[in-house]
């Protein structure tokens, strides 16, 4: 009996250990602080977005179809893509918007800080679909010459930002 008492414990724990760590890929960083980002992109927003001529061109489609257990991979990933592929054109666009991008780009620093740990304990791991979701994003942000393409992805940055505060900080429930 005392046998069984042991096991049924240990399958219980085990069990709910799996749930905890089930629960921590969903959400792996706590919280993320966006408003030096929204800050920085609110300066360059209206010159960013009157130099976009691709208007009917979106690079972020597949953000909105991300599953809860893939956010943490994402994030990580599209942290990764505007630090490699889009802040570092900054040089290639006027003053005024280069000057907010390398504040932005500043800005981002603590988010990647945020998720690093997660990917060096591998709690961050990516699926098939998040796999898929941004080879999208990147596949359009190719599709675009080098200078469109930053434009659009500067443009597309309150969308991020966007995401990362709904799913981040979710809205407090009022029950």
């Amino acid at each position: 009996m005392k046998i069984q008492g042991v096991f049924l414990s240990l399958l219980g724990m085990s069990l709910f250990l799996c749930l905890v760590h089930a629960r921590s890929l969903h959400r792996c960083p706590t919280a993320m602080d966006t408003d030096p980002v929204k800050q920085s992109f609110q300066a360059i927003k209206g010159a960013v977005q009157a130099n976009d001529t691709f208007k009917n061109v979106t690079i972020l489609s597949k953000l909105q179809s991300i599953k809860p257990l893939d956010m943490c991979c994402v994030t990580r990933k599209l942290l990764e893509f505007y630090m490699e592929r889009v802040f570092k054109y900054r040089e290639e666009l006027s003053v005024q918007i280069s000057r907010g991008v390398s504040s932005i780009s500043n800005s981002f620093l603590p988010l990647q800080r945020t998720v690093q740990p997660c990917k060096a304990r591998r709690l961050c791991p990516c699926s098939e679909e998040a796999t898929r979701a941004t080879s999208i994003i990147n596949s359009n942000y190719d599709q675009l010459e080098v200078q469109a393409a930053v434009i659009k992805s500067l443009g597309e940055l309150d969308v991020f930002i966007a995401w990362i505060d709904k799913h981040y900080h979710p809205e407090p429930s009022t029950a």
